[in-house]
């Protein structure tokens, strides 16, 4: 264990002559969206914009499966939203699994985050206006197919992907090096290695940008 961190100052953490947040994973590709609800409680009308580092702060982590959420949001709202700003809360999303089947978890998360779709603990809107309850669905029963429906509410289109990150293999050394990390075994260097070595598949992962690990799957419905 590492143990206590010592707080350090918020600039330790910042570059430039902005003060700009030092990017953990490169800021290239990010998510946009128009959230409604927040630009009528007063936020403002400038969309949100997502990077992988969001995704990475909210799971605490980066792998290949936080790196596919990301990438499945973002190719599932350029294909349901190809000319005009994708909308946080007009998404609903279908999961192939419970949430604690598998790695669906971490990944219904991620979804939540940029979305806006949460499940039975999401926000139940004002009045009949802006519910994201609901709007995230596990589908039990039918096996870790690894295929999530995403659906645009305002005009019924939905498109199904799939997502498989085994095209970019793990290094062969993670699997020598993991259980020493895990039992406290391995030297400094080791861990280096182990972290550099997971990071670049993870970079890969993210550099491809679903060209090679996402596929468009049959009975994804036209434009509505």
């Amino acid at each position: 264990m590492n143990g206590d961190r010592e707080r350090r100052p918020l600039a330790a953490f910042t570059v430039g002559k902005q003060g700009a947040p030092r990017s953990m994973y490169p800021d290239h590709p990010a998510i946009q969206v128009f959230d409604p609800l927040s630009e009528l409680l007063g936020t403002g009308s400038e969309p949100f914009i997502y990077t992988f580092d969001d995704a990475v702060k909210l799971a605490g982590h980066a792998c290949p499966t936080i790196v596919g959420a990301f990438l499945l949001v973002k190719k599932a709202l350029d294909i349901l939203y190809p000319d005009s700003l994708p909308q946080r809360g007009d998404i609903a999303v279908t999961l192939p699994g419970g949430v604690d089947e598998g790695t669906l978890g971490p990944i219904s998360q991620v979804f939540t985050l940029i979305t806006g779709a949460a499940a039975d603990n999401g926000f139940k809107g004002l009045g009949h206006h802006f519910g994201r309850m609901n709007l995230l669905r596990f589908q039990r029963g039918v096996g870790m197919s690894q295929t999530f429906t995403f659906e645009r509410i305002a005009t019924g289109q939905k498109v199904r992907l799939g997502y498989s990150p085994h095209v970019f293999p793990p290094d062969p050394q993670l699997a020598q090096l993991l259980p020493l990390v895990l039992d406290h075994r391995a030297t400094p260097e080791e861990r280096v290695t182990f972290g550099q070595l997971w990071r670049r598949r993870v970079e890969t992962i993210l550099a491809d940008e679903g060209a090679h690990t996402i596929t468009i799957l049959p009975s994804s419905s036209p434009k509505g």
